[in-house]
């Protein structure tokens, strides 16, 4: 009896161990440490003095406050930029689920950003035909790329990457027209687009203080268990992954590879216009129209699905982690470190959470052969 014991107890650790996502969840906590463990040893090489409290700033983000109701007001500025990150990671996620890589995913979320203040702010729509006006531009956006892919077979990473500074360029340009005379920066929907803004759905009472909260965040977290079912589920995912795994194979089996491929793009663009919307409809921030550089937002999301194990679950938390950090990284003590430390500490975190499949493939070889010797 108690080798039949012994004999189930090793089958089920060794269950575990071989599980998927048992997996992924130890490559990401491995990538997470190892980022913090790199960025701590940088912060010692240019002031030991507050390198500790530094990365332990990185760390506590909001927890850094006294009082439970700034704790709360600060967790809600976390939250309200997660559901835009959650939007952009879904859509590199939906991307690479079918062969592609959609680096575009930045320029999608620009072109959306400028439908949906341009709507607001010179149109003053409310905020409904604003936000599918922005996941309409961020869809069109995607389709150029699938288009070209499918017909011309340019690379989406190449067209990807041109798209994005070409949007870039062109938002700015538009939003000139509605942008504050004094400043760069876009009106406020507060002054010039209420409508536009996003309901709060009571969301605002539970962070004290947090005027920005609300639907975004839930429907962000709906849409990631729609992608997932639709993934997992249905025909259409089913459709859409084998043409990820072999376009030939699917193009004999009578899939239409191409509208996969357009089809594909045009998801992801839609969820990175969705991703602006869920921005810049909070009234959050406010776009800039000399932004010389493709925001980070886009970038962020390839992490995010990475370090999520490219599970549309696991995104969620990866988001936030992300988002975590990014904000924590503000309260680095300027006085001891430039105020660019906290960018670099983040990106050191977000970069190693890039090689969360790097980790996850040598962890499976290890405890394969663990499982061999045995």
């Amino acid at each position: 009896m108690e080798k039949t014991k012994n004999i189930k107890n090793k089958n089920s650790d060794k269950s575990i161990l071989q599980n998927e996502g048992f997996q992924a969840l130890l490559a990401s906590l491995i990538c997470i440490l190892l980022g913090m463990f790199i960025g701590y040893i940088v912060l010692l090489f240019i002031n030991p003095r507050g390198a500790f409290g530094a990365i332990l700033a990185v760390a506590k983000n909001f927890f850094a406050y006294s009082s439970a109701s700034l704790k709360l007001k600060y967790l809600g500025n976390t939250l309200v930029k997660t559901a835009p990150l959650l939007m952009c990671s879904l859509s590199v996620l939906f991307a690479y689920k079918v062969g592609l890589f959609n680096i575009g995913v930045a320029g999608q979320y620009v072109v959306g950003t400028c439908a949906c203040l341009y709507a607001a702010l010179s149109l003053h729509w409310h905020w409904l035909p604003c936000m599918l006006l922005a996941m309409i531009a961020g869809a069109l956006w995607g389709v150029i790329s699938g288009l070209l892919k499918s017909y011309c077979n340019v690379n989406e990473v190449i067209s990807g990457i041109m798209l994005n500074w070409i949007g870039l360029y062109l938002t700015n340009m538009i939003l000139a027209g509605v942008k504050e005379e004094a400043s760069p920066y876009t009106f406020s929907l507060k002054s010039k687009g209420q409508k536009a803004l996003l309901p709060q759905m009571g969301l605002n009472k539970l962070f004290p203080g947090n005027t920005y909260i609300g639907i975004a965040l839930i429907l962000s977290i709906i849409i990631a268990v729609v992608i997932w079912v639709l993934l997992e589920k249905t025909k259409l995912g089913y459709e859409l992954k084998a043409t990820g795994y072999n376009k030939n194979a699917a193009k004999y089996a009578g899939m239409a590879e191409k509208r996969n491929v357009i089809l594909t793009l045009a998801i992801g663009g839609a969820l990175a216009g969705l991703a602006a919307s869920f921005l810049f409809q909070t009234g959050f921030e406010q776009w800039s129209t000399s932004q010389s550089s493709v925001p980070a937002m886009g970038f962020n999301g390839i992490a995010a699905a990475f370090l999520g194990g490219l599970n549309p679950i696991g995104t969620i938390f990866a988001a936030y982690f992300i988002q975590h950090i990014t904000n924590g990284g503000a309260n680095v003590d300027l006085k001891i470190y430039c105020s660019q430390i906290s960018d670099l500490i983040s990106a050191l975190i977000v970069y190693l959470c890039g090689f969360v499949g790097l980790m996850k493939y040598f962890l499976k070889k290890g405890l394969s052969k663990k499982g061999g010797t045995q």
